[in-house]
């Protein structure tokens, strides 16, 4: 999109400034407004798999601080199976504001959880593989560590500009963004975008302190006829 900055003095038909913007990471967000049910189905089904793999894997998390993270084949759950097909009615609307093919879906490939109790944390990290990537907020007290997201251009490489003190920046400029974990709230982002998770800082034992997600990746796959 082009947009019109100014009009730059010193001659007498006034030069345009113009602004374009390319290249841009999009990440999609949407509030499930029927997260309190569906997250206690979701909760019971987390905490199934918990018990009957209790060890699990370690990928971001940190299992020495206590994170536990589940396998990579949730969506084949049925337990899950509500979720996945919220996932997929998102995904469906991404696919066409980007217009990808219309002979190919966006599907979950592969799906897990984890739970982070407090002071653990997840280490920056991509998805290879995958199309897009997600998270959806299962379980979020206060205090749960936020999800950031690293700006991936070469700008860290470059000499970086000052900006006017005590003004809020443009989005375009910002290098680091945080979004702050709410049940039911889910987000996409391209794979390929690095990110991590703060400690989680909620106070408390037990399971009512952790912080409970459910990641997934999406891929582009024929569409049934």
């Amino acid at each position: 999109m082009v947009k019109k900055i100014a009009n730059l003095p010193g001659n007498e038909n006034s030069d345009e400034l113009k602004r374009s913007a390319y290249f841009p990471t999009l990440v999609y967000s949407v509030q499930l407004q029927d997260a309190v049910s569906m997250n206690k189905e979701i909760l019971a089904a987390i905490y199934e798999e918990h018990s009957r793999d209790s060890d699990g894997i370690e990928r971001s998390n940190f299992k020495s601080l206590g994170s536990w993270h589940s396998q990579n084949n949730l969506h084949k759950n049925p337990n899950f199976q509500r979720l996945t097909d919220r996932i997929e009615i998102a995904a469906a609307e991404i696919s066409k504001d980007l217009v990808y093919d219309p002979s190919k879906e966006l599907k979950v490939t592969t799906m897990w959880s984890i739970s982070n109790p407090p002071g653990s944390s997840n280490r920056a990290h991509i998805h290879p593989g995958a199309l897009w990537s997600g998270v959806y907020y299962v379980h979020s007290p206060e205090g749960a560590g936020k999800i950031e997201f690293t700006d991936p251009r070469t700008v860290h490489l470059m000499n970086g500009a000052s900006f006017k003190r005590k003004t809020q920046r443009k989005s375009e400029c910002w290098t680091k963004v945080k979004v702050q974990p709410t049940a039911g709230k889910m987000l996409f982002f391209p794979s390929w975008l690095y990110h991590s998770v703060e400690p989680n800082l909620a106070e408390g034992t037990g399971r009512e302190s952790d912080r409970v997600i459910v990641s997934f990746n999406i891929n582009q796959v024929p569409r049934k006829k």
